[in-house]
Protein backbone atom coordinates (compact mmCIF):
# COMPACT_ATOMS: atom_id res chain seq x y z
CA UNK A 1 0.00 0.00 0.00
CA UNK A 2 1.60 3.29 -0.99
CA UNK A 3 2.28 5.96 1.47
CA UNK A 4 -0.61 8.36 0.07
CA UNK A 5 -3.49 6.26 0.95
CA UNK A 6 -1.89 4.86 4.47
CA UNK A 7 -2.07 8.37 5.32
CA UNK A 8 -5.37 9.27 4.00
CA UNK A 9 -6.35 6.26 5.87
CA UNK A 10 -4.81 7.42 9.21
CA UNK A 11 -6.00 11.11 8.96
CA UNK A 12 -9.28 9.32 8.65
CA UNK A 13 -9.10 7.14 11.35
CA UNK A 14 -8.10 10.48 13.21
CA UNK A 15 -11.30 12.13 13.12
CA UNK A 16 -13.88 8.92 13.60
CA UNK A 17 -11.64 8.07 16.85
CA UNK A 18 -13.30 10.24 19.71
CA UNK A 19 -10.84 9.08 22.24
CA UNK A 20 -8.05 11.35 22.94
CA UNK A 21 -5.14 9.22 23.81
CA UNK A 22 -6.14 6.78 20.55
CA UNK A 23 -5.91 9.97 18.43
CA UNK A 24 -2.85 11.65 19.81
CA UNK A 25 -1.56 8.05 19.21
CA UNK A 26 -2.06 8.13 15.54
CA UNK A 27 -0.98 12.06 15.13
CA UNK A 28 1.97 10.79 16.84
CA UNK A 29 3.05 8.57 14.03
CA UNK A 30 1.91 10.78 11.12
CA UNK A 31 3.60 14.10 12.36
CA UNK A 32 6.80 11.28 12.69
CA UNK A 33 6.44 9.88 9.26
CA UNK A 34 6.62 6.58 10.92
CA UNK A 35 5.58 4.94 7.62
CA UNK A 36 6.50 1.21 8.39
CA UNK A 37 4.24 1.41 11.86
CA UNK A 38 1.00 3.27 9.91
CA UNK A 39 1.30 0.53 7.14
CA UNK A 40 0.92 -1.38 10.25
CA UNK A 41 -1.49 -0.26 11.69
CA UNK A 42 -3.88 0.34 8.31
CA UNK A 43 -2.93 -1.66 5.14
CA UNK A 44 -5.58 -4.26 6.52
CA UNK A 45 -8.72 -3.88 9.46
CA UNK A 46 -9.11 -6.37 11.88
CA UNK A 47 -11.25 -8.98 11.02
CA UNK A 48 -14.80 -9.88 13.01
CA UNK A 49 -14.29 -13.26 12.56
CA UNK A 50 -16.66 -16.15 14.45
CA UNK A 51 -15.63 -15.43 17.54
CA UNK A 52 -15.57 -11.68 17.44
CA UNK A 53 -12.37 -9.62 17.21
CA UNK A 54 -8.82 -9.91 18.89
CA UNK A 55 -5.92 -7.77 17.91
CA UNK A 56 -3.02 -5.61 19.80
CA UNK A 57 -4.07 -2.76 21.37
CA UNK A 58 -3.64 0.90 19.57
CA UNK A 59 -4.33 3.13 17.34
CA UNK A 60 -6.06 2.19 13.52
CA UNK A 61 -7.87 -0.20 12.04
CA UNK A 62 -5.66 -2.88 12.54
CA UNK A 63 -5.61 -2.38 15.94
CA UNK A 64 -7.85 -3.40 19.09
CA UNK A 65 -9.15 0.88 19.89
CA UNK A 66 -12.55 2.30 21.10
CA UNK A 67 -13.48 3.06 17.43
CA UNK A 68 -13.50 -0.75 15.93
CA UNK A 69 -15.36 -1.58 19.11
CA UNK A 70 -18.31 0.91 18.26
CA UNK A 71 -18.14 -0.65 15.05
CA UNK A 72 -18.18 -4.29 15.78
CA UNK A 73 -21.25 -3.16 18.35
CA UNK A 74 -22.74 -1.19 15.52
CA UNK A 75 -22.88 -4.65 13.82
CA UNK A 76 -24.13 -6.56 15.89
CA UNK A 77 -26.48 -3.74 17.02
CA UNK A 78 -28.05 -4.27 13.56
CA UNK A 79 -28.10 -8.21 13.51
CA UNK A 80 -30.20 -8.43 16.71
CA UNK A 81 -32.42 -6.19 15.50
CA UNK A 82 -32.76 -7.71 12.39
CA UNK A 83 -32.93 -11.38 13.50
CA UNK A 84 -32.76 -11.44 17.37
CA UNK A 85 -36.99 -12.56 17.32
CA UNK A 86 -38.09 -9.78 19.63
CA UNK A 87 -39.30 -6.10 19.12
CA UNK A 88 -37.24 -5.76 22.85
CA UNK A 89 -33.69 -6.77 22.07
CA UNK A 90 -31.14 -6.56 25.21
CA UNK A 91 -27.21 -7.49 25.58
CA UNK A 92 -25.23 -8.17 28.81
CA UNK A 93 -22.08 -6.72 28.70
CA UNK A 94 -18.59 -7.87 30.45
CA UNK A 95 -15.30 -7.62 31.02
CA UNK A 96 -11.82 -8.58 32.21
CA UNK A 97 -8.85 -7.13 33.80
CA UNK A 98 -7.22 -6.38 30.48
CA UNK A 99 -6.12 -2.85 29.51
CA UNK A 100 -8.68 -0.53 28.04
CA UNK A 101 -11.61 -3.37 28.27
CA UNK A 102 -13.07 -0.91 30.73
CA UNK A 103 -13.25 1.78 28.12
CA UNK A 104 -14.37 -1.01 25.40
CA UNK A 105 -16.83 -1.80 27.72
CA UNK A 106 -19.00 1.26 27.67
CA UNK A 107 -17.99 2.56 23.75
CA UNK A 108 -19.89 -1.19 23.27
CA UNK A 109 -22.62 -0.24 25.62
CA UNK A 110 -22.94 3.36 24.44
CA UNK A 111 -23.71 1.94 20.72
CA UNK A 112 -26.38 -0.54 22.04
CA UNK A 113 -28.25 1.77 23.57
CA UNK A 114 -28.02 4.03 20.71
CA UNK A 115 -29.55 1.59 18.55
CA UNK A 116 -32.27 1.13 20.97
CA UNK A 117 -31.14 -2.08 22.77
CA UNK A 118 -31.55 -2.81 26.12
CA UNK A 119 -28.14 -2.73 27.69
CA UNK A 120 -27.31 -4.95 30.93
CA UNK A 121 -23.75 -3.62 32.06
CA UNK A 122 -21.28 -5.84 34.95
CA UNK A 123 -19.77 -2.65 36.93
CA UNK A 124 -16.86 -4.58 37.74
CA UNK A 125 -14.74 -7.62 36.37
CA UNK A 126 -16.35 -10.88 35.86
CA UNK A 127 -15.78 -14.11 34.23
CA UNK A 128 -17.05 -15.41 30.63
CA UNK A 129 -19.30 -18.13 33.00
CA UNK A 130 -21.03 -15.26 34.75
CA UNK A 131 -21.78 -13.80 31.62
CA UNK A 132 -22.93 -16.85 30.08
CA UNK A 133 -25.55 -17.22 33.20
CA UNK A 134 -26.36 -13.69 32.93
CA UNK A 135 -27.70 -13.78 29.43
CA UNK A 136 -29.44 -17.11 30.04
CA UNK A 137 -31.22 -15.36 33.39
CA UNK A 138 -32.14 -11.91 31.81
CA UNK A 139 -33.45 -13.67 28.85
CA UNK A 140 -31.15 -11.35 26.68
CA UNK A 141 -30.70 -11.93 22.98
CA UNK A 142 -27.08 -11.52 22.90
CA UNK A 143 -23.78 -10.87 25.12
CA UNK A 144 -20.84 -9.93 24.73
CA UNK A 145 -17.37 -10.13 26.47
CA UNK A 146 -14.22 -7.95 26.54
CA UNK A 147 -11.86 -10.13 26.42
CA UNK A 148 -8.92 -11.79 24.61
CA UNK A 149 -8.67 -14.90 26.75
CA UNK A 150 -5.30 -16.33 26.73
CA UNK A 151 -3.42 -14.20 24.49
CA UNK A 152 -0.55 -11.90 25.86
CA UNK A 153 -0.72 -8.93 27.31
CA UNK A 154 -0.42 -6.50 24.49
CA UNK A 155 -4.10 -7.51 23.12
CA UNK A 156 -7.70 -6.87 24.30
CA UNK A 157 -10.96 -8.95 22.42
CA UNK A 158 -14.90 -8.98 21.66
CA UNK A 159 -16.54 -11.98 22.15
CA UNK A 160 -20.26 -12.35 21.51
CA UNK A 161 -22.48 -14.84 22.73
CA UNK A 162 -26.12 -15.63 21.43
CA UNK A 163 -29.13 -16.31 23.58
CA UNK A 164 -27.92 -19.72 25.08
CA UNK A 165 -25.78 -18.08 26.93
CA UNK A 166 -23.22 -20.13 24.24
CA UNK A 167 -20.33 -18.05 21.64
CA UNK A 168 -22.31 -17.53 18.25
CA UNK A 169 -22.56 -20.56 15.77
CA UNK A 170 -24.08 -20.79 12.35
CA UNK A 171 -26.22 -19.20 10.97
CA UNK A 172 -25.82 -15.75 13.77
CA UNK A 173 -21.42 -16.06 13.37
CA UNK A 174 -21.66 -15.59 9.76
CA UNK A 175 -24.79 -13.24 9.68
CA UNK A 176 -23.21 -10.75 12.68
CA UNK A 177 -19.73 -11.06 10.80
CA UNK A 178 -21.82 -9.40 7.33
CA UNK A 179 -23.19 -6.91 9.43
CA UNK A 180 -20.12 -5.20 10.62
CA UNK A 181 -18.64 -5.39 7.31
CA UNK A 182 -21.43 -3.21 5.84
CA UNK A 183 -20.43 -0.51 8.61
CA UNK A 184 -19.67 2.72 7.44
CA UNK A 185 -19.64 6.19 9.30
CA UNK A 186 -23.08 5.72 10.50
CA UNK A 187 -22.76 4.72 14.37
CA UNK A 188 -25.30 5.54 16.33
CA UNK A 189 -24.85 5.97 20.34
CA UNK A 190 -26.31 7.19 23.69
CA UNK A 191 -24.34 8.71 26.45
CA UNK A 192 -23.94 6.36 28.98
CA UNK A 193 -25.80 8.84 31.61
CA UNK A 194 -28.52 8.99 29.24
CA UNK A 195 -28.67 5.91 28.69
CA UNK A 196 -28.66 4.84 32.85
CA UNK A 197 -32.04 7.64 33.37
CA UNK A 198 -33.93 6.55 30.63
CA UNK A 199 -33.44 2.56 31.81
CA UNK A 200 -31.82 1.61 28.17
CA UNK A 201 -28.77 0.90 30.38
CA UNK A 202 -29.03 -1.24 33.85
CA UNK A 203 -26.13 -1.85 35.78
CA UNK A 204 -26.00 -5.56 36.98
CA UNK A 205 -25.46 -5.89 41.05
CA UNK A 206 -24.92 -8.03 44.18
CA UNK A 207 -27.54 -10.09 43.17
CA UNK A 208 -26.88 -11.42 39.74
CA UNK A 209 -23.71 -12.94 42.09
CA UNK A 210 -25.84 -13.99 44.17
CA UNK A 211 -27.98 -16.47 41.83
CA UNK A 212 -24.84 -17.74 40.06
CA UNK A 213 -23.30 -18.72 42.85
CA UNK A 214 -25.89 -20.30 43.85
CA UNK A 215 -26.64 -22.37 40.50
CA UNK A 216 -22.94 -23.18 40.93
CA UNK A 217 -23.82 -25.24 44.61
CA UNK A 218 -26.66 -26.05 42.90
CA UNK A 219 -24.81 -28.95 40.24
CA UNK A 220 -22.92 -30.39 43.15
CA UNK A 221 -23.18 -34.28 42.34
CA UNK A 222 -22.38 -35.50 46.02
CA UNK A 223 -23.56 -32.79 48.41
CA UNK A 224 -23.28 -34.77 50.99
CA UNK A 225 -20.11 -35.60 50.89
CA UNK A 226 -19.06 -32.26 50.44
CA UNK A 227 -20.76 -30.78 53.77
CA UNK A 228 -19.17 -33.78 55.50
CA UNK A 229 -15.67 -33.29 54.02
CA UNK A 230 -15.16 -30.11 52.67
CA UNK A 231 -13.27 -28.43 55.84
CA UNK A 232 -10.72 -31.78 54.88
CA UNK A 233 -9.96 -30.35 51.47
CA UNK A 234 -6.91 -27.23 50.75
CA UNK A 235 -7.23 -25.38 47.48
CA UNK A 236 -4.69 -22.96 46.26
CA UNK A 237 -5.98 -21.22 43.30
CA UNK A 238 -4.49 -18.69 41.49
CA UNK A 239 -6.53 -15.78 38.67
CA UNK A 240 -2.87 -14.98 36.53
CA UNK A 241 -4.71 -11.64 37.19
CA UNK A 242 -6.97 -12.27 35.78
CA UNK A 243 -11.45 -11.83 36.79
CA UNK A 244 -11.80 -15.22 38.43
CA UNK A 245 -11.20 -14.42 42.28
CA UNK A 246 -13.99 -13.29 43.56
CA UNK A 247 -16.14 -15.77 42.30
CA UNK A 248 -13.96 -18.46 43.03
CA UNK A 249 -13.58 -17.41 46.42
CA UNK A 250 -16.85 -16.98 47.01
CA UNK A 251 -18.66 -20.10 46.32
CA UNK A 252 -15.69 -22.52 47.60
CA UNK A 253 -15.61 -20.71 50.82
CA UNK A 254 -19.28 -20.90 51.21
CA UNK A 255 -18.78 -24.66 50.86
CA UNK A 256 -16.44 -24.76 53.54
CA UNK A 257 -13.14 -25.28 51.62
CA UNK A 258 -10.32 -23.77 52.32
CA UNK A 259 -9.00 -21.59 49.52
CA UNK A 260 -5.41 -20.32 49.69
CA UNK A 261 -5.22 -17.51 46.35
CA UNK A 262 -1.68 -16.31 45.43
CA UNK A 263 -1.14 -13.61 46.51
CA UNK A 264 0.97 -12.48 43.94
CA UNK A 265 -1.59 -13.07 41.41
CA UNK A 266 -4.61 -12.37 42.80
CA UNK A 267 -4.53 -8.49 42.05
CA UNK A 268 -6.60 -8.04 38.34
CA UNK A 269 -3.89 -6.86 35.93
CA UNK A 270 -3.80 -6.56 32.27
CA UNK A 271 0.00 -6.24 32.37
CA UNK A 272 0.11 -9.93 33.83
CA UNK A 273 3.81 -8.86 35.59
CA UNK A 274 4.57 -12.26 36.84
CA UNK A 275 3.55 -14.49 33.78
CA UNK A 276 4.49 -14.55 29.69
CA UNK A 277 0.91 -15.72 28.98
CA UNK A 278 -1.62 -15.74 31.32
CA UNK A 279 -2.90 -19.33 30.50
CA UNK A 280 -3.42 -22.25 32.72
CA UNK A 281 -2.25 -24.69 30.01
CA UNK A 282 1.31 -23.43 30.19
CA UNK A 283 3.50 -25.00 32.48
CA UNK A 284 5.37 -21.82 33.65
CA UNK A 285 1.87 -20.34 34.50
CA UNK A 286 1.33 -22.09 36.84
CA UNK A 287 4.81 -22.72 38.58
CA UNK A 288 3.87 -20.19 41.21
CA UNK A 289 0.56 -21.67 42.20
CA UNK A 290 2.31 -25.44 42.13
CA UNK A 291 5.09 -24.13 44.68
CA UNK A 292 1.75 -22.78 46.76
CA UNK A 293 0.54 -26.23 46.61
CA UNK A 294 3.57 -27.71 47.74
CA UNK A 295 4.70 -25.44 50.48
CA UNK A 296 0.78 -25.75 52.03
CA UNK A 297 0.18 -29.39 51.91
CA UNK A 298 -2.48 -28.53 49.22
CA UNK A 299 -5.09 -31.26 48.12
CA UNK A 300 -5.79 -29.29 44.70
CA UNK A 301 -4.34 -26.69 42.79
CA UNK A 302 -6.61 -24.50 40.35
CA UNK A 303 -5.55 -21.93 37.78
Amino acid sequence: MDRETIGKRAREYHERELHPEFKDEVRGLIDAGAWKELEDRFYTELEFGTGGLRGIIGAGYNRMNPLMVRRASQGLAAYIKANGGTSSPSIVIAHDSRRYSDVFTLEAARVFCGNGIRTFLFRSLRPVPALSFAVRRLGATSGVVITASHNPAAYNGYKVYWADGGQVVPPHDTGIIDEVRKVGTDIRTMGIEEAAASGMLVYLDGTMDDAFVEMVKGHILRPKLVSERAADLKVVYTPLHGSGTMLIERTLGELGIEVITVAEQREPDGDFPTVAYPNPEEPDAMEMALDYGRRNGADLVMG
